[in-house]
C-alpha cells in the first residue's frame, strides 16, 4: 500500500509541474532599457532625462532637456566614464570603443557616443526645452563593446561642428547624467 501512495504522489507532482510550464513561443523578457537623469554642472541650470531602449540591433534614444536659452543649439554626447564630478570633466572623452574619428551622428566613421545636437527652438519655448528622438546602431544596452550602461551623457554649451577632433568644439559641459539600467 505504501508503494502505491508514493507512486501516486510522484505522478501528481509531475502532472502539476507540467501544468505550470508555458509553451508559448513569445519572448518572456522585457526590452532592455536604461535612463540618465541629467543634472546641471556648477553654475548652470540645464536638466532633463534621457531614455534608451534596445530594439533589435538599434537603440532608441529619447531626450527631453530644458533650461536652455530659446533659439540655441548644444552638443550632446555619450562619454566614456559614468562620473559627473568635476563639472562633468571626470566623464572623460566621447565613448569611442573602436577608435573612430569624431563625426556626425549619421556618418559611417564616428565615435559611438556622437549624438545629434540638441536644438531648443526660439518660438513658443518659454522653458528652453529641447527634444530628441533617434535610433542608433552604434551603441547597445547588451553586453558587448558598444554597451553604454555605466557611461555618462553630457550636454555641452555650444553646437557640435561634427568635424573638430576629438570633440566637435562643443565647449563646456552644462549637464551630466550617468546611464543606469532601468
Amino acid at each position: 500500500m505504501k508503494t502505491k501512495v508514493v507512486v501516486l504522489g510522484a505522478f501528481a507532482a509531475a502532472v502539476l509541474l507540467a501544468a505550470c510550464q508555458t509553451t508559448s513561443d513569445e519572448p518572456t523578457t522585457e526590452p532592455l532599457r536604461a535612463t540618465a537623469q541629467l543634472k546641471p554642472t556648477k553654475g548652470n541650470k540645464i536638466y532633463g532625462e534621457v531614455t534608451f531602449q534596445q530594439v533589435d540591433t538599434q537603440v532608441l534614444v529619447q531626450a527631453v532637456v530644458q533650461g536652455f536659452k530659446p533659439g540655441t543649439v548644444h552638443g550632446f554626447h555619450i562619454h566614456e566614464v559614468g562620473d559627473c564630478s568635476g563639472d562633468g570633466m571626470s566623464a572623460k572623452g566621447h565613448f569611442n570603443p573602436y577608435g573612430e574619428p569624431h563625426g556626425k551622428y549619421d556618418s559611417a566613421n564616428r565615435h559611438a557616443g556622437d549624438l545629434p545636437s540638441l536644438n531648443a527652438p526660439a518660438k513658443g519655448n518659454k522653458r528652453g526645452r529641447a527634444k530628441l528622438l533617434i535610433e542608433l546602431g552604434t551603441i547597445s544596452l547588451e553586453p558587448r563593446p558598444t554597451n553604454i550602461i555605466g557611461r555618462a551623457v553630457i550636454v555641452h554649451a555650444q553646437p557640435d561642428d561634427y568635424k573638430t577632433q576629438p570633440h566637435g568644439n562643443a565647449g563646456a559641459r552644462l549637464a551630466c547624467g550617468v546611464i543606469k539600467a532601468a
